[in-house]
């Protein structure tokens, strides 16, 4: 039977709290800038529309030079190129320029649905890249605010830390220590706390071990389910012996730590299955973004 520690938070409340309002006033700062130069970038266009000229060109070139900046990101990070550290820079300036394309692109639109085929292409699939991207962010901050997943973990390991934690709390369940004395009742046997305890694992941790599990509660930040354990759990501590006791704390850490690791498997599950839609569809955009630049100057004269 392995036992496992209580880990350290290593922060105190006073730190946490210092962090918390320093991302806060950071992420409202940000938010700040990207709604003043959104704006700053519409009023331009006005501005640039009522000298008499075609204020697509001036936006439409924007969109293109703003993607093309996300494309140079996408083929960096491809390459490997980039250290932690300037992966992480690029990240932000990726997803800040992100933002910024959402003006343009209204702008460019009018504020409006398209009328062509080819429009509703542009239009479907610079949506689906924007939410994309808006979810793979919230993934982010998510992971960071929650901090639940530690470095160690990857999602392809987790199979087998999961089995792992089975057979330990297996163990910590079956293989009993030498029974300790027990106070009892003159003529009546001892209280068969070895019993309950195997009836607890047969009820509730069994299941639990054997695979992922409540990742519904996982994806909406509830701890419904893994509560409900941890109150069998506590409840039967209350009647055992302090032996068993002592058992049962080694079970409830066992419980805690697969409840990390399905945690862990639903956010790096999201966060790899982002990929799958976000990276295609932004290459996508790209190809349809050229033929309707070809198309623009095919039947206009071109004159800004």
């Amino acid at each position: 039977m392995r036992p496992v520690g209580r880990r350290a938070s290593g922060l105190s409340i006073g730190g946490r709290d210092s962090g918390a309002t320093k991302q806060l006033v950071g992420r409202s700062m940000q938010a700040l800038a990207i709604a003043v130069l959104s704006g700053g970038f519409v009023w331009l266009v006005w501005i640039y529309g009522t000298g008499l000229r075609d204020a697509r060109y001036l936006d439409g070139w924007v969109l293109a030079c703003g993607m093309g900046v996300q494309l140079y990101f996408h083929i960096v990070l491809k390459t490997g190129q980039l250290s932690p550290k300037s992966a992480m820079r690029w990240r932000k300036v990726h997803i800040f320029t992100g933002y910024l394309l959402v003006a343009a692109f209204l702008s460019h639109s009018n504020f409006s649905l398209p009328d062509t085929g080819l429009e509703w292409a542009l239009w479907s699939g610079f949506v689906v890249v924007t939410l994309s991207g808006v979810f793979g962010t919230y993934l982010a901050w998510s992971l960071k605010a929650k901090r639940r997943i530690d470095d160690g973990v990857s999602y392809d390991r987790i199979p087998v830390l999961r089995a792992g934690l089975a057979r330990d709390v297996h163990a910590a369940v079956v293989e009993s220590d030498p029974p300790s004395a027990q106070i009892a009742l003159p003529g009546l046997p001892g209280l068969p706390h070895d019993a309950w305890i195997m009836d607890l694992y047969t009820a509730h941790l069994r299941d639990f071990f054997q695979g992922p599990r409540n990742f519904t509660a996982h994806l909406t930040g509830s701890q419904r389910p893994l509560k409900q354990i941890l109150d069998e759990i506590d409840s039967l501590s209350r009647y055992v012996d302090p032996q068993s006791q002592e058992k049962l704390i080694v079970v409830r850490e066992l419980v805690i730590e697969k409840d990390r690791l399905d945690f862990a498997r639903v956010y790096l599950g999201l966060t790899k299955a982002w990929l799958f839609v976000h990276v295609p569809v932004t290459y996508a955009l790209i190809v349809v973004s050229v033929l309707h630049t070809l198309v623009v100057y095919a039947y206009s004269s071109g004159a800004w």
